[in-house]
């Protein structure tokens, strides 16, 4: 084969594998943040004494705006069984891998509008991070 035609090859096969991996980045996040998540954090609940069954849902999401920048860009979602309109979040650090509670909680209220609250209640942790400080 001529060496121009060779070098065109490996030039559009690089291309494409940068814009398929870009674009799995920007729909699934970052693979590596997902593994240390979902290592991590279900570690932390048991350890808090939570089980299964005190828990309705919980999972691996990536926030769509930019979050502290001592964590870990995805965050850990949980929703108990006893608070079912309440979602709490969970983030890993970068330093030392430890986990820790978002101060910020999603709130489903009556009407369907899903609002954000600090307040403490009765999942809180003691000592929370906020998740939209430290964000330059």
């Amino acid at each position: 084969m001529n060496k121009k035609i060779v070098w065109i090859l490996v030039i559009t096969i690089f291309i494409v594998m940068v814009s398929v991996s870009f674009l799995y980045l920007l729909s699934h996040g970052n693979p590596y943040t997902k593994y240390i998540n979902n290592n991590h954090v279900p570690t932390h609940l048991n350890q808090k004494g939570y089980t299964k069954n005190d828990i309705k849902e919980l999972g691996y999401v990536e926030p769509k705006y930019l979050i502290n920048k001592n964590f870990y860009h995805g965050h850990y979602m949980v929703i108990f069984k006893d608070e079912p309109n309440m979602t709490y979040y969970y983030g890993v650090t970068k330093r030392g891998k430890e986990v820790r509670q978002f101060c910020e909680k999603d709130v489903l209220l009556k009407d369907g509008v899903t609002d954000l609250t600090e307040d403490k209640t009765k999942h809180s942790e003691k000592k929370c991070v906020s998740s939209l400080k430290n964000r330059d």
